[in-house]
């Protein structure tokens, strides 16, 4: 037996490679945002991303700018979106800004290594020197700055030695596979065992969300006030990757595949018809008027992103493009100088009142403004736009370039040393078509690899007049030689269809898109006495003018003729009630008895229902230019 240990032991590796990503991300100067996608981007950066150090404490004043306000997480937060947000759109001011923040945390790093303000206490959860690592890998990233690699490794020796001591604790615990990015980032650059070791430590240390899964007892909503780590909408939307990461580590199957069967059970319990999860704070089941915080957004859609890195599905690409186009415009003013804490799916009013459906969150959770009902979502807000355009492109491990997901871009780089630029022209996913121009400063030989929707059953591709018919759900490979500039264009037809609710009722889907009731809206502003609510960053209450409480006459053999699409020009603010640029025309009834408790809409009947009132036209436009609401709908009775 003693020979067997030290056999054991012998064979342990002091040295190991990581499993190879899938995809591999570009630099941000890699990719240039189009079209819509760079004016929403600049809605952005005019907007709270863009001017949030100047008005509000938390950042503006944060210790980790040497001022006095919190030191822990908001001001990192405010950094992961503001810097891919400065460099993709090459924005001379906002690159000075992330510049300045970034000298000032690396010229103040302590004698002892750590980077966090707050390490003088023990008691400091290390989440936040988490977090503010994965900014330092961000802003090489960007720039390639010399002094972030010995910054890193200076601050995860101290994690390395604290941890020994003061095992994980909080969030630290339950986001413990957030700090592998760093941690890997740096291995892949310096391969050194005692990061190995690390990676170890920390997953020894942290929560094993896999393992809670397969015996998972969140299968109900939170009972109010029930606040728990374990089931915190946040940590759930980030722990999604946490095996996958572990994965590149341990090599096992069972950790390739955790993701989807979160997922899956995520969705069965808790699903939403925006491709995202209930959770107001914690996991709130599947009522449509339960909400959906914005961080777990921002960051489940990330999550999706490193998994479709790691893992190269596509199923991956097609989810992240529901939550993006989605849940995550519908969640922001047009302007995107507000923001709401909590969406609803069906949400008919924005007011404050107490005693909301919420789990454990406030009065306020709904409203549009600067801080409502708690200020994580404030500062973390910046990420889920420029994070979604840096992933578009990326590098495939056969030495091609994989569109991973679709919106008006531009990629330039290098393969096998030939300058290759591939330009993606597209009002994608308000239409169908996407038309890609492939530019070679020479002859080359390389795959593009072209992501294909699993609702895309009649996909077509046409390249120099030739017709292929790519199969849903995979990437289609284009294996050539490209010379001069080629052009191909795929179609991607978008049929209506309708996915299964609450109380059975019906959301309308085409293609990526969620269509949701055109609802009036009343917009009324309010706290204007409290500090950092001038205009335009103020706080608003949203009340309906039309009627919402409608049931449709459709039927999934019948949506050809139930729903009919049309298109209008998409304009400078294409997520807004103002700019859609496709509305659908159905039919459908009011249904009295449909009413409202305490500012949300109560639970629909269950269909099929009945009413007498006339048979109406109404107006559905994608969820992401909604403010308010309906799109979980209780279907009529058809003879």
């Amino acid at each position: 037996m003693d020979q067997n240990i030290f056999a054991f032991r012998q064979s342990r590796p002091v040295m190991a490679t990581l499993q190879p990503l899938a995809l591999t991300p570009l630099p941000f100067r890699h990719i240039h945002p189009l079209g819509w996608l760079a004016g929403q981007l600049r809605l952005q950066a005019d907007g709270l991303s863009g001017h949030l150090d100047e008005f509000w404490p938390d950042v503006r004043d944060s210790r980790w700018f040497g001022g006095t306000a919190e030191g822990w997480e908001r001001a990192p937060y405010w950094l992961d979106g503001l810097i891919p947000l400065a460099f993709l759109l090459d924005d001379a001011t906002l690159k000075a800004k992330a510049k300045r923040y970034i000298d000032y945390i690396l010229d103040h790093q302590q004698a002892d290594g750590w980077l966090a303000p707050g390490m003088v206490d023990p008691a400091y959860d290390l989440w936040g020197v988490f977090l503010m690592l994965k900014v330092l890998v961000e802003y090489h990233t960007a720039t390639g700055d010399a002094r972030i690699a010995p910054a890193m490794e200076l601050c995860l020796r101290q994690v390395d030695r604290h941890i020994d001591r003061v095992p994980l604790f909080n969030w630290g615990q339950f986001r413990w596979f957030e700090a592998l990015l760093a941690v890997f980032w740096l291995y892949e650059r310096s391969p050194a065992p005692w990061l190995w070791e690390l990676a170890v430590k920390l997953h020894a240390q942290g929560f094993h969300w896999p393992e809670f899964f397969q015996r998972w007892p969140l299968t109900t909503a939170t009972p109010k006030d029930r606040w728990s780590y374990m089931g915190h909408v946040v940590n759930n939307a980030m722990a999604v990757k946490a095996a996958a990461l572990w994965w590149r580590l341990s090599g096992a199957a069972d950790d390739r595949t955790a993701a989807f069967e979160m997922i899956d059970q995520l969705d069965h319990y808790h699903g939403q018809a925006t491709g995202m999860f209930s959770g107001d704070e914690c996991l709130a089941g599947r009522r449509p008027t339960q909400g959906t915080e914005l961080c777990a957004v921002v960051e489940y859609a990330f999550s999706l992103e490193k998994l479709l890195s790691v893992l190269g599905e596509p199923r991956l690409g097609d989810r992240l493009e529901r939550v993006i186009f989605n849940a995550l415009p519908a969640t922001f003013s047009p302007d995107m100088w507000a923001h709401q804490y909590d969406q609803q799916v069906n949400q008919v009013e924005c007011s404050y009142k107490p005693n909301r459906t919420w789990t454990t969150n406030g009065p306020e959770s709904n409203l549009f403004g600067v801080e409502p009902n708690y200020g994580c979502c404030t500062s973390n807000l910046s990420q889920g736009w420029p994070k979604f355009a840096a992933h578009l492109w990326q590098l495939s491990a056969d030495g091609g370039l994989a569109a991973a997901a679709y919106a008006p871009s531009q990629v330039e780089l290098a393969i096998q040393g030939v300058p290759v630029t591939v330009t993606l022209q597209t009002e994608y996913p308000f239409r169908e078509q996407l038309r890609f121009t492939v530019a070679v400063a020479r002859p080359v030989t390389f795959p593009l690899h072209l992501r294909i929707p699993e609702w895309a059953v009649e996909a077509r591709l046409e390249l120099n007049g030739a017709p292929t018919r790519p199969a849903p759900g995979t990437f289609h490979t284009l294996a050539r030689e490209w010379t001069g500039t080629t052009t191909l264009t795929l179609t991607l037809p978008m049929r209506p269809r309708l996915t299964p609710g609450y109380n059975q009722a019906v959301a309308l889907q085409r293609g990526p898109l969620t269509y949701a009731l055109e609802i009036g809206d009343d917009w009324r502003r309010v706290n204007a006495d409290r500090p950092g609510r001038e205009l335009p960053h103020a706080d608003w209450e949203v009340y309906p003018t039309t009627p919402w409480n409608y049931a449709l006459d459709v039927a999934e053999a019948s949506l050809a003729v139930d729903v009919v699409f049309e298109e209008a020009s998409v304009g400078a603010i294409p997520f807004s009630p103002d700019g859609a640029s496709i509305r659908a025309r159905a039919r459908g009834r009011l249904l009295p008895e449909w009413r409202m408790e305490n500012g949300s809409a109560a639970d629909a009947p269950i269909s099929p229902v009945r009413s007498s009132e006339p048979l109406e036209t109404i107006n559905l436009i994608p969820y992401g230019c909604s403010t308010l609401r309906v799109a979980e709908f209780p279907v009529l009775a058809r003879p």
